[in-house]
């Protein structure tokens, strides 16, 4: 009895003293980063590129990145979590690449900044899925707009070639980023689920002078303006931190509340391929768990959170945000489906009755139904973007077309939801129009 005791005991110690250690080495690190001995960024005012607008007081901004060399070869990812990325990874990846464009020149230098802050994380053969993604966005919003790409390195120059020979009059300003992971297991983060996936989780670490941010997926096509998501923001309560759509609608079909081997958020679980966030509170934010009684910052809590569960998620980070929100549920603002319209959303029969009344806002390809003849109508609308050229007629060249396609998309369950699909993009096209016929 007695070696059963002690055996309880180690078992029950040990986890405690493991989360204890890596807050304590944290905590640490976190000190050092702030130490006033730290060395600066140096900085040039001569570099008019990066020169951005600070953040105010409830404005999403950006860090000026100055005093960069671009002759000298991109070093080693490293990770410094707490305080501000090291001065030898940021000096020439952190690099704000575009000034906004599509304005005056010397405008914007003393207004409240209106953009719009878009992430996403490429690796692979994820190019044009990317391009094809924030091409979706340039042509249907109205506000300028500031991508944040985190990328393999040898898809900088193709990003960045693409976009600075985009069309002038588009109004938007760039920042392309290495993927950058945590030095302790940082092979281990990359992998998790799929190929840098799980950068996302880092991003309020990374982007320290950002206050609010939309991430989305790759295979994301945008169906209305998204300011209108990012308008989301302003229905967040005092708790709301993050926004996403539930993982599904009809639990009978639910992934989560049928398999998973890990706590999760609500019913169904939520799905993080659209996700919005503020930053801010993010990184003010002491978090519940299950592996101390204590508080945890976000820094804090994901390593364990990997240790703990690794072995039982299936769908990576996605897994592991269930988790955080499902002890921290008041920290979650859920948005209709509408807002992430899957596959699932129609591959049994239509079970979103927001997208029934106004349309899909926006379509999510997951699965690689961009790609492949499972599901013709995802396909045909992401397509239609994808050849769609900038400065041709919007009707004649992208709605028509489409709209013949999906007629012809018929034989599935989602192809005969098609009509939602243009519902609302019919809409944001005649705004487009509008405005350019006004200019």
């Amino acid at each position: 009895m007695r070696c059963y005791l002690h055996a309880f005991l180690l078992f029950a110690v040990l986890p405690v003293l493991y989360v204890l250690s890596q807050i304590a080495s944290t905590s640490l690190v976190h000190r050092e980063a702030r130490s006033p001995t730290q060395e600066a960024i140096p900085r040039k005012s001569g570099h008019d590129a990066a020169s951005v607008l600070r953040r105010g007081p409830g404005l999403a901004g950006l860090c000026e990145r100055e005093g960069f060399d671009r002759g000298k070869p991109v070093p080693d990812s490293r990770w410094n979590p707490y305080g501000r990325l090291s001065a030898d990874v940021c000096g020439v990846n952190c690099v704000v690449e575009s000034p906004l464009r599509g304005q005056p020149s010397g405008a914007g230098k003393h207004h409240q900044d209106e953009r719009s802050h878009l992430a996403v994380v490429a690796c692979g053969p994820r190019l044009e899925e990317t391009l094809t993604m924030l091409k979706s966005a340039l042509l249907l919003s109205r506000k300028p707009l500031h991508f944040y790409i985190f990328a393999e390195e040898d898809l900088h120059d193709s990003f960045r070639n693409t976009l600075n020979s985009w069309p002038r009059t588009t109004r938007f300003s760039f920042t392309i980023y290495p993927i950058t992971f945590p030095s302790e297991n940082g092979k281990e983060w990359k992998k998790l689920f799929k190929p840098c996936a799980s950068q996302r989780l880092f991003l309020p670490l990374i982007l320290k002078d950002v206050d609010s941010l939309l991430y989305v997926d790759t295979d994301i096509i945008f169906l209305q303006p998204v300011e209108e998501i990012w308008a989301l923001l302003s229905r967040f309560n005092s708790s709301h931190l993050a926004a996403m759509a539930p993982e599904h609608e009809e639990p009978r079909i639910g992934w989560y509340n049928r398999f998973a081997r890990h706590p999760y958020y609500g019913k169904t679980g939520i799905n993080s391929g659209v996700m919005l966030m503020n930053l801010t509170r993010i990184r003010e934010k002491l978090f519940k768990n299950d592996m101390t009684t204590m508080l945890l910052r976000w820094e804090e809590i994901l390593m364990p959170l990997l240790q703990k569960y690794k072995l039982n998620i299936t769908w990576g980070d996605q897994d592991l945000l269930n988790i955080i929100f499902h002890h921290n549920p008041e920290s979650l603002h859920v948005f209709p489906c509408q807002w992430n319209y899957r596959p699932d959303h129609c591959i049994y029969g239509s079970n979103c009755r927001e997208a029934e009344h106004e349309g899909v806002f926006i379509l999510h390809g997951n699965r690689g139904v961009f790609h492949d003849d499972k599901q013709p109508a995802f396909r045909a609308v992401y397509e239609a973007f994808l050849k769609f050229q900038f400065g041709e007629d919007m009707e004649t060249s992208l709605l028509r077309p489409l709209s013949a396609r999906l007629q012809g998309a018929t034989s599935t369950y989602c192809g005969r939801a098609g009509h939602l699909f243009t519902k609302k993009l019919e809409r944001s096209v005649q705004s487009v129009q509008r405005d350019v016929a006004q200019r």
